[in-house]
């Protein structure tokens, strides 16, 4: 068995019209496919039944494209919790960008949670291949926590 790489990333998101408007305008990705998901064959991927879904397809320049999904049924829950930093599972995805002030200062302006301003990771604790890394989480519009991470 080989892994050839990430395919891409899927968000259930409460709102996808809001999401989609953030991801490509505020984010700058390219919005590439729609569908409605519904019937046996999501409903056996998933393990879920009744699914009615609609996703969206949105690319970035580099790397993996995401999946935005809206779950119209069954009725998903939102947990407080799972937006920690700490929460077991899979916790953030790391945009990489070219001046995290830049971006981190209009994602403010756009009233966008930013939790901590860019911060240097400090050379002794991990030193990355492409250089120095700053990074700053955030919050997307359903509370998932995002990354920019820069590399100098």
């Amino acid at each position: 068995m080989t892994i050839h790489g990430i395919d891409h990333i899927n968000v259930v998101v409460t709102d996808l019209e809001r999401s989609v408007r953030f991801y490509t305008e505020l984010l700058g990705f390219e919005k590439t496919r729609y569908a409605r998901l519904e019937g046996d064959w999501i409903e056996s991927v998933v393990g879920l039944k009744g699914v009615q879904a609609e996703v969206v397809y949105v690319q970035p320049p580099a790397g993996p494209r995401i999946e935005l999904i809206r779950y119209h049924a069954p009725a998903g829950a939102v947990l407080p919790e799972t937006a920690q930093a700490n929460t077991a599972g899979l916790r953030h995805v790391a945009f990489r960008v070219d001046d995290i002030r830049a971006v981190c200062a209009r994602l403010e302006a756009a009233g966008v949670d930013v939790i901590g301003p860019p911060t240097p990771v400090p050379g002794g604790v991990v030193q990355h291949d492409a250089g120095r890394k700053s990074l700053c989480y955030f919050r997307d519009p359903d509370g998932v926590l995002l990354e920019l991470a820069e590399y100098a």
